[in-house]
C-alpha cells in the first residue's frame, strides 16, 4: 500500500494532504471534513475500513483546520473551498487515473462536496454525505445572523466561538472526551466561514434537481446540530439521491452507537457501483 503525506499551495495558504492507495485500488474517496475538525479524525477508523474493501482514499485540511495554515475557523470565501476540493479531485485523478472516484463529506463537508456536484460537475461516479449542514438543527438569533453580516463587512476575519455542544457529536462518552482533548480541534468561527455555508446549504436544496450522479445520504435523526429534515427534504426532490436515517443517531454517525452499521452502509453502496 502506498501513503503519502503533502501539501500544496492555495494562494497564500498551506493546506495540508494526504492520500492512501491500498493494492488492486478498485475506486478511490475523496473525504471532506467538518467544521472545527480535521481530516485526521478519519484515519483511525473511517479510513481503514475504506482500505480494507480496497478503496483508496484521500483527505485534506480545510483553511485554518488542522495542519493547513491560516486563522483558525476562517476562509477567504466559499469559491475558495470549491478550488480547494478541486484540486485535491484533480490529485485524486492523477493518482487513480480512470477509476472510480466518491466524494464523501461530513457536516460542513457535506455542504461542500454537494455544491462542487451541482456547481462544477465533476466526472465522479458518486457522493456521500453524512449529516450534511444544509440546515442547521435550530435556528440561531436573528440578531446574530444580523451582527454576523455586520462583522462579514466590516471584519469578515474576525472569529468568535462556535458554541458547539460537544456531547452533541455522539452517545459514546469516549468520542466525546476524544473529540476535547484533540489539540487540533477549535471551537472558532468566522463570518466569512459561516454565513456562506448556511446560504450554499439553502441554494443546494433549492438546487437538489440539478444532482446528475448517484448520491446517499445518511443521517441520524437525533443530530442536534445539522437537520436531518433538511437531509430529507434534498433527497425527496431528485431520484438519484437515496436518503437513509439512522433512528436515534447522532451527529458524528461515524463515531457512534452504530458506526459498524454506518461504515458498512457506505461500503456495501460503494462497492455497488465499483
Amino acid at each position: 500500500m502506498q501513503h503519502q503525506e503533502y501539501f500544496f499551495n492555495y494562494k497564500k495558504y498551506k493546506i495540508f494532504a494526504q492520500y492512501w492507495l491500498p493494492n488492486n485500488c478498485k475506486a478511490m474517496v475523496l473525504l471532506v471534513h467538518g467544521m472545527g475538525e480535521h481530516s485526521g479524525r478519519y484515519v483511525d477508523y473511517v479510513i481503514p475500513e475504506l482500505l480494507s474493501k480496497q478503496i483508496g482514499v484521500i483527505i485534506y485540511d480545510n483553511f485554518g483546520h488542522g495542519k493547513s495554515s491560516g486563522k483558525r475557523g476562517h476562509c477567504p470565501n466559499y469559491n475558495s473551498l470549491m478550488d480547494v476540493i478541486n484540486t485535491v479531485y484533480q490529485k485524486s485523478r492523477e493518482i487513480v487515473n480512470k477509476l472510480p472516484v466518491f466524494l464523501y463529506g461530513h457536516s460542513m463537508g457535506g455542504n461542500l462536496v454537494i455544491n462542487y456536484l451541482i456547481r462544477k460537475k465533476p466526472e465522479v461516479t458518486g457522493v456521500i454525505i453524512t449529516s450534511p449542514f444544509l440546515r442547521l438543527a435550530f435556528q440561531p438569533p436573528k440578531w446574530k445572523i444580523t451582527m454576523g453580516r455586520i462583522f462579514q463587512k466590516i471584519v469578515p476575519s474576525m472569529t468568535l466561538p462556535s458554541g458547539l455542544d460537544v456531547k452533541a457529536i455522539s452517545r459514546v462518552t469516549d468520542e466525546v472526551e476524544k473529540y476535547k482533548n484533540d489539540p487540533l480541534i477549535h471551537d472558532r468561527v468566522s463570518p466569512n466561514f459561516t454565513l456562506p455555508i448556511i446560504e450554499a446549504g439553502i441554494w443546494a436544496i433549492s438546487k437538489a434537481t440539478l444532482v446528475e450522479k448517484p448520491v446517499l445520504i445518511v443521517h441520524g435523526t437525533e443530530d442536534q446540530i445539522t437537520d436531518y429534515r433538511a437531509s430529507q427534504e434534498f433527497a425527496e426532490k431528485n431520484d438519484l439521491i437515496s436518503f437513509i436515517p439512522f433512528k436515534g443517531g447522532y451527529h458524528e454517525l461515524h463515531n457512534d452507537i452504530k458506526k459498524e452499521k454506518f461504515l458498512l452502509t457506505i461500503t456495501n453502496w460503494i462497492g455497488q457501483r465499483v
